[in-house]
């Protein structure tokens, strides 16, 4: 079980580099662990090339095996739980947007979960102006919004930092530039955000700085939808840095540009609940339980 865990994280991080960071073990230790699992099993999971590891066809196999006993594990644990924690239900509500509850929103309320099985969360979405009304009127318990609330009404709580990167496909002609800046966006076919969402909002504000006029082709509020439609479509985007998981950037084959402008324009997302929450033990436990998590991931 705990070879298949290592292999699994192998896998996952597709790197031996980066799963020892994560594994909090040497490279070389980690080297043979996977090469003990090879041997027990009589197979050969990786095909090595340089510093890449791509899985083998029986690899695939035994990472999804790898992910039933995570998940058959995960049960077991929440059973547990559950027998610990009998008749402690409690439920919280968090308002979102889209884009949040698409990225951010998983892995946290995944991470909370895990420690408090018996939490009934419920989810609403809106636009950031809109989150920021149902904390207000305590039509949430937690709103989760991108950007720094101050209202006397409400608590804001900040959570990480990130700036937008240019998402280009592969085969697109900026990506050969060995410098690009904002002049090479203007008039540049884009896919971006629906008007009114904050990204969009952070866009213009920055289009107009630089006097800038995207070829504007769509726009979405849907975070995946523009993943998809950039490497369909073979145009431009811009996305916030901290959504651009590795896998993501990888299985759609995307290519991520860092310009100068961009980076200077930090962006913060909050967490933000009024003094009825405050009295909310639940909430209160999310909450904390929230800002631990993202300080972990800096």
């Amino acid at each position: 079980m705990e070879l298949l865990d290592v292999f699994a994280v192998v896998v996952e991080q597709v790197s031996l580099n980066k799963a020892s960071m994560l594994l909090n073990i040497s490279q070389p230790a980690l080297s043979r662990k996977i090469m003990k699992l090879e041997e027990e099993l009589g197979v050969e999971l990786f095909i090595r090339k340089g510093k890449r590891l791509e899985l083998t066809k029986v690899g695939q196999i035994c990472y999804d095996h790898a992910l039933e006993l995570r998940h058959l594990e995960r049960k077991f644990k929440q059973a547990i739980q559950t027998y610990k924690a009998a008749g402690s239900h409690t439920s919280i509500t968090i308002g979102a947007s889209l884009t949040t509850l698409q990225t951010t929103l998983p892995d946290l309320i995944t991470d909370y979960l895990q420690d408090y099985p018996l939490t009934e969360i419920k989810l609403l979405t809106g636009k950031t102006h809109e989150i920021v009304t149902m904390a207000k009127e305590n039509k949430v318990d937690i709103g989760i919004v991108a950007s720094q609330i101050n209202a006397s009404s409400l608590h804001c709580e900040p959570l990480f930092d990130d700036h937008l990167c240019l998402v280009l496909p592969l085969g697109h002609p900026l990506i050969d530039r060995s410098t690009i800046t904002m002049n090479d966006l203007n008039e540049l076919p884009m896919i971006l955000f629906s008007k009114g969402t904050w990204y969009r909002i952070l866009m213009d504000e920055l289009f107009n700085r630089y006097t800038i006029l995207p070829n504007v082709q769509m726009e979405i509020d849907s975070f995946e939808a523009i993943i998809r439609l950039v490497s369909t479509c073979k145009t431009a985007t811009l996305l916030p840095r901290s959504y651009l998981r590795e896998d993501l950037i990888r299985n759609n084959e995307l290519i991520l540009r860092n310009l100068v402008e961009l980076e200077q324009t930090k962006r913060t997302t909050s967490l933000i609940y009024s003094d009825h929450t405050a009295d909310n033990m639940a909430s209160m436990k999310f909450i904390t339980q929230a800002i631990n998590y993202f300080a972990t991931q800096k």
